[in-house]
């Protein structure tokens, strides 16, 4: 396999990964708390979210990796780094607690850049809607782990809300589009192995 494109400044990312051998990775409600405990330490200093979902042997986050200007330490380490630092303590965490040995997560894990607002706006959907896509419940609106009711709320977040309601021309426009799936003929193509 070819070695993936390292992510770059200032581009927006959809960044995507499965359990190794289709595993879950979230066995329980704690589960999801820590990882986005440990992306809010590992990620959040050196990309933006703008969207994500955590399902039970997958995830996908929609982010922009910041301009160097912006991030900490002026000599940060790279940016794909920061991901791998994150799948590392996490999957550390996993294994510790559930006694268990051996590599958590696919390896590299995927990344797409989002080079239209077309795409932007298809794979916000389409994040969102994938508890529903996989049956995870009857309605994507009441999963818990994605920031489609963040989007929604006047809640505090680290996600870029109304960045993501800009895009969307506001919240009632984001909850129609939302009404309908990602249309196949835009996104299949820039998907190449749908995470399930």
């Amino acid at each position: 396999m070819p070695q993936p494109i390292p992510l770059q400044h200032h581009k927006y990312y959809h960044i995507f990964n499965r359990g190794n051998n289709r595993e879950n990775i979230f066995l329980e409600e704690r589960n999801y708390r820590h990882f986005l405990k440990l992306y809010t330490h590992h990620v959040l200093p050196v990309a933006d979210t703008y969207a994500y979902c955590l399902l039970r042997n997958h995830f996908h986050l929609l982010v922009r990796i910041k301009d160097p200007a912006d991030l900490p330490h002026p000599k940060s380490k790279k940016p794909s780094q920061h991901f791998s630092n994150l799948f590392n303590a996490y999957a550390k965490a996993f294994n510790r607690a559930y006694h268990r040995t051996g590599t958590l997560f696919q390896r590299p894990f995927g990344r797409i850049e989002i080079t239209s607002d077309a795409y932007f706006v298809q794979v916000v959907v389409y994040i969102h809607r994938n508890p529903q896509k996989h049956g995870l419940g009857p309605d994507f609106r009441t999963w818990p782990y994605s920031s489609y009711r963040t989007l929604l709320s006047s809640q505090p977040t680290h996600v870029q809300r109304d960045a993501v309601l800009e895009w969307f021309q506001g919240a009632d426009h984001l909850e129609d589009v939302h009404r309908y799936e990602a249309e196949d003929r835009i996104i299949a193509p820039l998907i190449p192995d749908d995470p399930d």
